[in-house]
């Protein structure tokens, strides 16, 4: 199936609405536990690109509780989610976010250079140019960062992008699920993926499925 692009923001009142009332532990908990086992330093600072509602940064404070982060989106009302998010958590002393619109806004995130790692989940099928991920990954890149990125990955066919938001949004609301369907059909497939790390020349970067759909690829800057 070809892919259907989407608009890079998810950001209506209508859709951070659905967002906060939707349940994203299952895949949070995955991308934590993958990122937990890569991520072994006991302290760092960690850059989450495209931290939307927060749900996924909050997880990761809990998992990594001696690292100081930053998550960054353009979606000013997805930020508030965030903010609200962190502050419920009790985890403001080292846990922020930033109005950042990548590539246009990458400067802002020169003060708080350098990281230890960057993470991103669900942000590379919003992008209009995938390689605005991976070329901002690039330049804010430093010897021993480490990165780990996970997203969807594009079904096969329309029908089987439905049976997937059939399956695993029983309950949400109808805007969620559009969403969610949306997204599958705007998302990229783990060998475009790796074509975009080989135009990189991150070859040797880990990229596989980890679920029935989701990618996640890691690597690190000698």
């Amino acid at each position: 199936m070809q892919r259907i692009p989407e608009p890079e923001l998810m950001d209506s009142p209508e859709q951070t609405e659905a967002y906060a009332a939707a349940d994203f532990s299952e895949a949070n908990q995955l991308f934590c536990s993958r990122a937990r086992s890569y991520l072994t330093e006991a302290t760092g600072s960690l850059l989450d690109l495209g931290c939307g509602s927060g749900g996924l940064l909050v997880e990761l404070a809990h998992s990594l509780p001696k690292w100081r982060m930053i998550g960054i989106d353009a979606g000013p009302n997805m930020l508030n989610l965030a903010q609200q998010a962190i502050a419920q958590a009790r985890l403001a002393h080292r846990v922020s976010c930033l109005k950042v619109h990548l590539p246009r806004d990458e400067a802002l995130l020169e003060p708080h250079l350098p990281f230890d790692a960057i993470v991103s989940n669900s942000l590379l099928h919003h992008l209009a140019d995938p390689m605005t991920l991976w070329t901002t990954v690039s330049r804010l890149a430093t010897p021993g960062l480490r990165v780990v990125v996970m997203d969807l990955s594009r079904p096969a066919s329309k029908e089987q992008a439905r049976d997937l938001v059939n399956a695993h949004t029983q309950g949400a609301s109808p805007v969620l699920q559009e969403d969610f369907y949306n997204s599958l059909l705007a998302a990229w497939r783990v060998d475009e993926v790796k074509d975009q790390l080989d135009a990189m020349g991150w070859s040797h970067w880990q990229v596989a499925m980890v679920s029935n759909r989701h990618w996640m690829a890691m690597g690190a800057f000698a």
